[in-house]
């Protein structure tokens, strides 16, 4: 009897197998074309640019900055995931490639889901503090530099947290990057670039930016623009204290940049037209501001994560913004390709027929242009205590000066018409067009600063009726009146909130109207359903730009 059963038992587990390994292929295939739909979402552009306005020794000096920048990317796998070498060998072609274009296991575009089995939540502090740390602890912990832009958090062999400064966690790559900076200084014949390059060189082994940004700041007459080292802080999302580690290699478009540069003469007028009470606009935009329009042709690190940054304003540094202001550099050829291949079929879908002729790439420069404008503009200091913004805001602080940018960007368009400086397009062209970018952008997810920013403005949009929606259509339609009152009024919301350092606000705003309402999803599920690319992904490098 025993034996009969053992039989029978081992017949089914026999069935059981046979049909699980039937069902393995289909559950392979399932995986697999999942995967390819998740890399098509990104759209491969080549970054080149007409290289022949360039010195035989800017064209030198290009290798070895392409080398530098390949030690920040090296530096953000580690920032953001860590030894990418225990994550990628092990992955199939598809999903490693998916894992190199978001920088480890989470999804980038899709608010940083798992893509992977068995892999847990993205820690909110990524790979700057121990995964296991309390926010509590480290409150209790001393060092007062525990909230440096260029410092880890890590454990001793007790257990108890510690700081590391980059400089020393980092050294062995700092110190090859210093020194291919320094070898780059030796050959280029521009006064500014050789400057910025051996500061540069210097801060990367010292922490110390603050000298090398004032030297980016003087750079005029470059061909080449270089940013390398630890910018932005969006990867830390606990407290968006800590910096990541980038850098982009550009080429300026002279053609472009002459066009456009009168407009840092109108800072002063600009700042003042703001729509806030005096004290919030007594702040003097420094004189130093200019903007540029560049090819790029290399990204490496945090700027090449996920989406891609199509518009660059720095440096960070408030007092330098005090200082000397910003640099605005527009990143054209990105811009077109987005333009191209992304927001011109959103469109299409998502606004009424009768005002897709708005939609125009000049239109999306200039609202690009003047976003990086309006991040100098407004208030950077409390009104009351004078003390620092950024650090008064904390963790809302990204949101809200990224939806500050957008929306006073497209408040300074407005009154840059009323002064007369735009009058040879309709001013149309750049709210709907601002309006398709919204869709295109917020496509990456609502956890996002930029996320965030796109969701407060949409949904004030909506509730003061500037945009309505056709039910029978589910395009939208902009009320241009109401859209300039809107526009305006949100520029001064924010901004006060910021003058304030009105933390409470600024959680509030952020919780009631960051999130991605019911009838914009059902317009972003009609784009996902399109196979519009959410975003691009690069092929570059020495051979792809000519050298």
């Amino acid at each position: 009897m025993k034996i009969k059963k053992l039989l029978l038992m081992s017949v089914v587990l026999l069935i059981v197998a046979s049909s699980c390994q039937r069902n393995q292929p289909k559950q392979d295939e399932t995986k697999m074309a999942a995967m390819k739909q998740k890399v098509d979402e990104y759209a491969i552009v080549q970054l080149t640019t007409d290289l022949g306005q360039l010195t035989e020794k800017e064209r030198q000096i290009l290798p070895l900055l392409f080398q530098a920048a390949d030690i920040m990317d090296e530096l953000y796998w580690l920032q953001t995931y860590g030894n990418k070498e225990e994550l990628l060998p092990g992955l199939d072609s598809l999903t490693r490639r998916f894992a190199e274009i978001n920088y480890g296991p989470w999804d980038r575009l899709n608010n940083n889901e798992p893509f992977i089995d068995g892999v847990s939540p993205k820690p909110l502090g990524a790979n700057f503090y121990p995964q296991d740390m309390t926010t509590e602890e480290f409150e209790k912990l001393a060092d007062p530099s525990k909230t440096s832009l260029y410092t880890l958090i890590r454990r001793n062999a007790k257990g108890e947290l510690i700081v590391i400064p980059y400089r020393e966690a980092y050294s062995d790559q700092l110190t090859k990057a210093s020194a291919l900076l320094l070898e780059a200084a030796s050959l280029t014949e521009d006064s500014g670039l050789k400057n910025y390059l051996q500061l540069r060189a210097k801060a990367l082994t010292t922490d110390h930016y603050y000298e090398s940004d004032l030297a980016w700041m003087d750079m005029k007459n470059n061909h080449i623009d270089f940013i390398l080292g630890p910018i932005e802080n969006y990867e830390d999302q606990l407290f968006g204290y800590k910096t990541s580690f980038e850098s982009f290699i550009l080429i300026k478009d002279l053609e472009w940049t002459k066009n456009i540069e009168h407009i840092v003469t109108l800072l002063p007028k600009l700042q003042k037209s703001l729509s806030v009470p005096e004290a919030y606009k007594a702040e003097t935009p420094a004189s130093s501001s200019d903007l540029g329009v560049y090819d790029a042709i290399y990204y490496a690190g945090d700027c090449n994560a996920g989406s891609k940054t199509i518009a660059i304003n720095l440096p960070n540094d408030p007092q330098i913004q005090k200082l000397k202001g910003s640099r605005r550099l527009q990143l054209k050829n990105t811009m077109h390709a987005k333009f191209d291949k992304i927001l011109l079929p959103i469109a299409t879908l998502v606004l009424d027929p009768s005002q897709l002729k708005y939609v125009r790439f000049d239109a999306f420069f200039e609202n690009v242009m003047f976003h990086e404008i309006a991040h100098g503009l407004g208030v950077h200091q409390t009104i009351k205590g004078n003390a620092d913004v950024r650090e008064t805001l904390k963790d809302t602080y990204s949101a809200l000066e990224e939806a500050k940018a957008d929306i006073t960007g497209l408040h300074l368009i407005t009154t840059m018409h009323n002064m007369g400086e735009m009058t040879d397009r309709d001013l149309m062209e750049n709210y709907v067009t601002f309006l398709a970018g919204i869709f295109r952008s917020v496509r990456f997810g609502a956890s996002s600063a930029h996320g965030k920013a796109n969701m407060i403005q949409f949904n004030y949009f909506l509730q003061n009726e500037a945009i309505k929606m056709d039910p029978s259509t589910g395009t939208y339609k902009i009320d241009l009146e109401k859209m300039k009152k809107a526009v305006s009024d949100l520029s001064g919301m924010i901004i006060q909130i910021q003058g304030d350092g009105d933390y409470r606000k600024a959680q509030q705003l952020i919780a009631d109207m960051g999130n991605i309402p019911p009838k914009m999803q059902t317009s972003l599920d009609k784009i996902a359903q399109a196979g519009i690319p959410k975003d691009v992904v690069f092929e570059q490098g020495l051979k792809v730009v000519g050298l």
